[in-house]
């Protein structure tokens, strides 16, 4: 296993998600607990160190099932991880009463790591506002050693990132956002990256083969990447491209099952960083396949300038690439479209055509909003 230095501690540079573990007949409340723990202990002998969890996954079920397993372990022997549920705004007045629940689930006194989960346009302005006490209650368990290291993850925008770390950023130690060769320049996570950088802020990566999505391409792209590297099995492609990101500490897979375990931790028995002409590759196989899947709105914005009803029409199109690369496991779009105005939706485009008079892209703009409304149930 490859470890990474952080702050004088060793942390395995894979670590085991825990919001897609084994289930029982398809239910995802009903977490199998007996497949999970044989999970954990080729985890633990491999040498993972890294274990993150939160509030909502699996239904509630998997900070309670995470801290059953490694009960069986040294406490010394493991970093836990976990995250305040902002992502629900009914909890935002319930801090306290969150994170005391949390620490029993999981059977322990203190959280080696812990997050404010899910910094995004929903929730942001609440995240920052002082009467939840959120920060100020975060910040007293980190002086009390209840939390080792506080930090943060994030869905939203460079701007809401922007905003939340003018806020905090001088308290953040980590961020854990969704990265991979796909979302590089799809929700720019290299902005992201920089952004981080920038603030000294070390990086956490969530999602890097995207819920799957990359760990199967079509047959050219799959030949592609064997001729580059004949041994190489495709899905390890997505964890090559975050070892060469110098800033990554901890990529999280949410792994569902023993092969896919044993797949991962083999990939992370050696760091085999990616060359020039193979990043070159890999990024290049992502434009195509956002090219195939997405609507190509440039954001130049002269669209908005003719809008009767002054939509964000880039910002929408945006969101509707998002829903139509993640399919059904879609739950950026619905998030951003509950932080606008009710009356700023794809659902409120006249279909004047006005914009479509001025789009450098010749986008059938009016179309793609009706769909995305439809899409999205508005």
């Amino acid at each position: 296993m490859i470890y990474n230095d952080y702050n004088g501690i060793k942390l395995s540079a894979l670590g085991l998600g825990t919001m897609r573990l084994p289930v029982i007949g398809g239910d995802d409340s009903k977490i199998d607990v007996e497949a999970s723990k044989k999970m954990f202990a080729y985890s633990m002998k491999a040498g993972v160190n890294y274990y993150d969890t939160a509030y909502g996954y699996h239904g509630g079920q998997s900070e309670i099932v995470v801290g059953q397993l490694l009960k069986d372990y040294d406490r010394d022997s493991f970093y836990l991880a976990s995250k305040f549920p902002g992502y629900d705004l009914s909890n935002m007045p319930k801090v306290k009463e969150i994170f005391e629940d949390q620490l029993v689930r999981c059977q322990v006194d203190y959280f080696d790591f812990y997050m404010f989960h899910n910094v995004c346009e929903l929730n942001v302005d609440m995240y920052l506002d002082p009467k939840y006490g959120i920060y100020d209650y975060l910040m007293e368990q980190k002086r009390n050693g209840r939390i080792k290291h506080l930090g943060f993850s994030a869905h939203g925008d460079i701007e809401c990132m922007t905003k939340f770390l003018d806020a905090y950023g001088k308290d953040m130690e980590f961020c854990q956002i969704e990265l991979n060769y796909f979302d590089y320049k799809f929700q720019d996570a290299k902005g992201k990256v920089e952004l981080l950088d920038k603030w000294n802020i070390p990086v956490w990566v969530m999602e890097p083969v995207r819920g799957g999505q990359l760990a199967t391409l079509s047959d050219e792209a799959t030949a592609r990447l064997k001729e580059a590297r004949p041994d190489e099995e495709v899905p390890a492609w997505s964890f090559r491209f975050l070892q060469s990101i110098p800033s990554v500490v901890v990529t999280l897979s949410g792994m569902s099952n023993m092969d896919q375990l044993v797949a991962n931790i083999g990939t992370y028995e050696e760091n085999k960083t990616l060359s020039e002409e193979e990043m070159a590759l890999i990024l290049g196989i992502a434009d195509d396949m956002i090219s195939k899947t997405t609507v190509p709105c440039t954001g130049c914005h002269y669209c908005v300038s003719k809008c009767p009803r002054q939509l964000d029409i880039p910002f929408l199109l945006k969101l509707y690439n998002e829903a139509m690369v993640a399919g059904a496991g879609d739950f950026i779009a619905p998030m951003a479209l509950a932080s606008i105005d009710a009356d700023k939706g794809p659902e409120c485009c006249i279909s004047c055509h006005s914009c479509e008079k001025v789009c450098p892209q010749g986008l059938k703009i009016s179309e793609e909003l009706a769909r995305f409304a439809k899409k999205m149930g508005r």
